[in-house]
């Protein structure tokens, strides 16, 4: 298929014709969840966005590496060198080791994205699993003269890096301007302006992860990770770097300068950032305290919800919108995107049982393009949707006799309906609205299978935290003799 593929770059803010680096292959990082809590329809977005990107490059051709990786332990994000490691301090408060913590809410991330049918990455690297690559990086930095050590930890420096190199070129932000909105945060005197970030830092007494290096026993800096691990299964130079909005400053634009200052070479072709999801106008998310789980969308218990949601209403709200644009939750765009969701499935599954006739007056040819057309245009999944019921019109009307089909528009409505709705879209062909449906079930399958090889592996601990965390949500765990049952 002949490569009309466009997509907006960040960096360059206009939409770029895509051309991979090496012909017919495509390397694709994307920033994957920091794992110290249950994921909510924020991880969702991007989770979903990527899939999308993934399965339609593959679709039109190209063999994908798809490097996702998971922020676990060892790093801090309060400007990216100050405060608690956030799975630390909850594996303290709850008395168990680090590690537990990763992998417990590492499996939670999976179960939830498997429910979604969000496809796994090629690679899965974890951050705490790559210290010596991080540190490679930070010695190529010192030889280049961007790093400077104080007092065990070291920083890279902004202002010189910025004489040769535009510190800012992601954002559009420049030096005068972070200096006046950079603020003042304790035991950061060390560092010689505000704005220099963390390539490592020295490890507090209480911080409980922490490797050995020439310069401190502690641990790299929040940006490094993704620099590190892009670098090693992608090159120096690769084609896509994803991840939300929230994370084009200062995590993805530290992570330019790094690169730069390492390899003196820009590490990405194209910057795709998905927009936010918001509730009454604000960013859903844990900082702000009012997010909502997946796991209470799948069942319903939250205050905010007058129902529980399925895993596939739940992607095609999503997919409804732009990925560059806002979401905004309400229950009655749910409940919106659960209907149009159900009308679109129920027409592609009557699609079967209609007796070819005469051709009707859908043009086939040039349904199917306008759905590549709108791929083509930067993933655009809301005008692949609405050509899609283009043709939910015709199917139901030939399904009730108002029109007829012939057997080549049958065939090219089957074709694009496993191509576009279900390779593409990701879409299930069976809906489950109901508490109780298929979504839910696969998920409470996923936890208990997990929650038994926990307990093979006598690890109690988690799975009594499973049960625990279920019972609070209002799901009864039974274990008997024959087996484990639930019920809310």
């Amino acid at each position: 298929m002949e490569n009309k593929l466009r997509l907006f770059n960040s960096l360059s803010r206009k939409k770029e014709d895509f051309k991979p680096l090496t012909d017919g292959h495509v390397g694709m990082y994307v920033c994957g969840p920091t794992v110290y809590g249950d994921p909510h329809l924020g991880h969702a977005r991007p989770g979903i966005t990527f899939d999308i990107v993934f399965r339609y490059l593959q679709h039109i051709g190209y063999k994908v590496r798809y490097v996702r990786n998971i922020t676990d332990v060892g790093h801090l994000e309060n400007d990216a060198d100050h405060g608690e490691d956030k799975i630390a301090k909850k594996a303290r408060l709850e008395e168990l080791e680090p590690m537990e913590i990763v992998q417990y809410y590492t499996n939670r991330y999976h179960a939830f994205m498997n429910a979604l049918n969000v496809l796994p990455p090629s690679i899965e690297p974890h951050a705490s699993g790559h210290i010596i690559e991080q540190m490679e990086i930070i010695d190529k930095i010192f030889e280049n003269g961007y790093a400077y050590e104080a007092d065990g930890s070291v920083y890279f420096d902004v202002e010189k890096y910025n004489k040769k190199h535009p510190y800012g070129i992601l954002s559009g932000r420049n030096i005068e301007e972070m200096l006046a909105n950079t603020r003042e945060l304790d035991g950061q005197d060390e560092k010689r302006k505000p704005y220099d970030f963390a390539l490592w830092k020295k490890a507090a007494p209480e911080h409980i992860m922490r490797w050995k290096s020439k310069w401190s026993d502690g641990f790299p800096g929040w940006h490094l990770e993704c620099s590190a691990m892009g670098a090693k299964y992608l090159g120096e130079t690769f084609d896509i770097h994803g991840g939300g909005m929230d994370l084009l400053f200062p995590h993805h634009e530290s992570e330019i300068a790094q690169s730069m200052a390492a390899n003196e070479k820009m590490p990405v072709n194209y910057w795709m950032h998905n927009n936010m999801i918001t509730i009454n106008g604000q960013k859903m998310g844990k900082s702000l305290g009012n997010f909502i789980t997946l796991e209470e969308f799948f069942t319903g218990n939250h205050d905010m919800l007058e129902q529980a949601y399925s895993p596939m209403t739940i992607r095609f709200f999503i997919l409804q919108a732009h990925y560059r644009g806002t979401v905004d939750f309400s229950n009655e765009a749910l409940q919106g995107a659960g209907k149009a969701y159900e009308r679109l499935i129920k027409a592609f599954g009557r699609l079967d049982d209609i007796n070819p006739a005469e051709a009707g007056d859908l043009d086939m040819e040039k349904l199917r393009n306008s759905c590549y057309d709108a791929m083509n245009d930067d993933f655009n999944t809301p005008i692949l949707i609405a050509h899609l019921f283009d043709a939910v019109k015709f199917i139901n009307a030939a399904a009730d006799g108002k029109t007829t089909m012939s057997d080549e528009q049958k065939n090219a409505l089957q074709n694009i309906r496993k191509d576009f709705i279900v390779d593409i879209l990701g879409l299930d062909l069976e809906t489950s609205e109901t508490v109780g449906g298929s979504g839910l079930n696969d998920v409470m399958d996923i936890l208990l299978d997990v929650r038994k090889k926990l307990k093979e592996e006598k690890n109690y601990a988690m799975s009594d935290f499973i049960r625990d965390e279920l019972s609070a949500k209002g799901v009864t765990i039974k274990d008997t003799k024959d087996g484990t049952s639930w019920e809310m």
